[in-house]
């Protein structure tokens, strides 16, 4: 995983429950870490766009809820900033689930526009991305 030039605003907190935009299965799912995250001692850590999450499903198929899984966020609401002093906000928050922490997607198909720093940061999920913003 390596780094992303924009300066990342952190918005999703652990315990918030993102919607997923992908064809894995998983409707909506919950953040519980944010794998590679360093904070303070006793303080709750926060994910941004490109951060691979573990998370919880929450709504889906029978089959995939209940399940721990690996997960990106894709897209959020709350304005991030890129190295050319572009603004960027989403008008939702939304993450795609993957098979491995490797990064291979476990949809096939992907709703709504990608966030350009997660298609530099996980390669997997830029051949299947449609829309790159």
């Amino acid at each position: 995983m390596q780094a992303v030039k924009s300066r990342i605003t952190r918005a999703i907190n652990v315990g918030s429950q993102v919607e997923t935009c992908d064809n894995s299965g998983a409707k909506v799912i919950k953040v519980f870490t944010v794998v590679g995250s360093k904070t303070t001692k006793g303080r709750l850590s926060a994910a941004g766009i490109a951060d691979l999450v573990m998370a919880s499903v929450r709504r889906g198929r029978p089959d995939m809820r209940k399940q721990v899984v690996y997960a990106v966020i894709v897209r959020q609401k709350k304005e991030y900033r890129r190295a050319d002093g572009m603004r960027i906000k989403f008008e939702d928050n939304a993450a795609v689930v993957l098979k491995d922490d490797k990064g291979n997607p476990k949809g096939t198909i992907f709703k709504g526009a990608i966030a350009k720093e997660v298609c530099e940061r996980w390669p997997a999920i830029a051949k299947v991305a449609s829309v790159v913003v």
